[in-house]
């Protein structure tokens, strides 16, 4: 098959960005639609991106001193009623239990949407002094959220993901834990998946049901829409004390617990897939690449070659997570394809030539480049080239990130802006939930996150022209 037979098969990521995304999921083999409506199956290849998203971000929790366990996936409706903002906010997506073996339930049961209200039942139950303190207990498990509109990782009914839910002696305690797990989200999303990020506070409107204050890891797609890649949440005493969580405090008297949460979910498959990918097909960064070098053998039926190509395979092994490729149905051209429309970072091409001089040929999936590497040196070659791979691939988001990235001083600029460089748009606001609202009713853009790094843009909002409080970024999202 030729090679732009090949690419054909995926939409012009240009033309028409969604149908690129979903033919990159199902031809990748990263997940495939099921007989339930906004449920998918998470193929093998999608799933060993997400062990390696699990397996970097469960180390760096630990090395904060957390804890993992498992709690039930339903919950009572009564608690759920307990705390008013967060079931409201709720509602619309829960899914219930009225049934269990043919029987009618006493009290519905919700499929749980996160899993805030069982964490603080629990809580209350195993804590009594401060001595026992800091609670700092982790899950990985599916949540259910029954989404009006699905899209495979971005918006499923079921997801994958980690909640982590913590209690605290004191407020500053809390908050500063908050903070520290929005860094670990950073450092996964920018260290692993080669994504920048921006840090900000979510304005109240955008706040997670029953927090005092939500943190954000904001991503920018290629498409110019934003993506919020993890969010960090300090609730103060909202859940303790409806739930009451109390402890004895070290003047002998009951306190309640100070409370946070926070989360990842296989949503970052998703942006690893519309920030790096084009219209070959996926783009893995090397550090979460299920496979990082694959091995192509040119001309299997002479002599020697599919021994040297095994030689070659095994020698790397150790270091690397490589796969051979001795598929004698498919042409060298198809499988170039095949494993480049995979993301997989490097190709090695090993053909009768190559072997007699003791060279191969290694691919580069981000720029195409082709280097002639001695086999005697390819195992240390590999190691350096795959850092510039995904050095490479982080920059060049960075750069996107840059390029689309405005300010406007009135609504006018911001429309504009967002008309001819969809992105980022950094404005000044009066802080007005009204003047939020209006912004998003004309543009469709809603506030990413007022950032930990702010600029002075001018002193009026860029809605009202009201003297401004801060510095937002807006954008359209996923």
């Amino acid at each position: 098959m030729d090679n732009k037979g090949f690419v054909k098969e995926i939409t012009n990521i240009e033309e028409d960005f969604a149908q690129w995304y979903t033919d990159i999921v199902l031809k990748a083999e990263l997940a495939d639609y099921t007989d339930v409506k906004g449920f998918i199956a998470i193929r093998p290849y999608g799933y060993a991106i997400w062990e390696n998203i699990q397996k970097y971000a469960d180390k760096k929790f630990k090395e904060h001193g957390v804890k993992n366990l498992s709690m039930p996936v339903l919950i009572p409706e009564n608690l759920l009623q307990k705390e008013k903002d967060h079931v409201e906010g709720f509602a619309p997506e829960v899914a219930w239990v009225t049934m269990g073996g043919g029987e009618e339930l006493e009290e519905r049961l919700c499929v749980r949407p996160t899993s805030e209200t069982i964490f603080s039942t629990m809580y209350a139950k195993w804590l009594s002094s401060w001595r026992d303190l800091p609670f700092l207990y982790n899950q990985w498990c599916n949540v259910l959220r029954w989404e009006k509109e699905t899209r495979p990782f971005l918006r499923s009914r079921e997801f994958l993901w980690q909640e982590g839910h913590t209690i605290h002696e004191t407020a500053e305690e809390a908050k500063k834990f908050t903070l520290e797990m929005l860094e670990v989200y950073a450092d996964v999303i920018e260290n692993l998946l080669a994504i920048p990020v921006l840090k900000g506070k979510k304005t109240p409107t955008e706040q997670f049901a029953g927090a005092d204050s939500t943190y954000t890891v904001e991503t920018l797609m290629h498409d110019g829409r934003a993506l919020q890649g993890g969010t960090s949440h300090y609730f103060g005493q909202n859940f303790s004390k409806p739930f009451n969580i109390k402890f004895q405090n070290r003047e002998g008297k009951e306190e309640y617990a100070y409370q946070t949460s926070w989360g990842i979910s296989t949503r970052l498959i998703g942006a690893v897939i519309m920030a790096h990918g084009d219209n070959r097909g996926l783009k893995l960064p090397p550090k979460v690449a299920p496979i990082q070098v694959v091995v192509v053998p040119i001309a299997m039926h002479k002599e020697g070659v599919k021994e040297k190509a095994e030689e070659v395979y095994k020698g790397l092994l150790e270091k690397y997570r490589v796969e051979l490729d001795a598929r004698e149905q498919y042409s060298p051209g198809y499988k170039f394809n095949d494993w480049e429309m995979r993301g997989v970072p490097v190709r090695i091409e090993l053909g009768p030539r190559d072997i007699e001089n003791n060279k191969c040929v290694v691919v580069r999936r981000d720029n195409s480049e082709k280097i002639e590497v001695s086999l005697d040196e390819l195992n240390e070659k590999l190691e350096t080239i795959l850092e510039d791979i995904q050095k490479s691939m982080y920059d060049a988001c960075v750069k996107r990130v840059n390029e689309k990235t405005t300010i406007a001083h009135n609504l006018e600029e911001f429309e504009e802006n967002l008309k001819n460089n969809q992105g980022y748009v950094k404005t000044m606001w009066c802080g007005d939930a009204e003047c939020e609202e209006k912004i998003h009713e004309l543009t469709g853009a809603k506030s990413r996150c007022i950032p930990f790094e702010q600029e002075n843009l001018g002193d009026k909002c860029v809605c009202c022209g009201k003297p401004a409080k801060t510095m937002v970024v807006w954008g359209r999202q996923y």
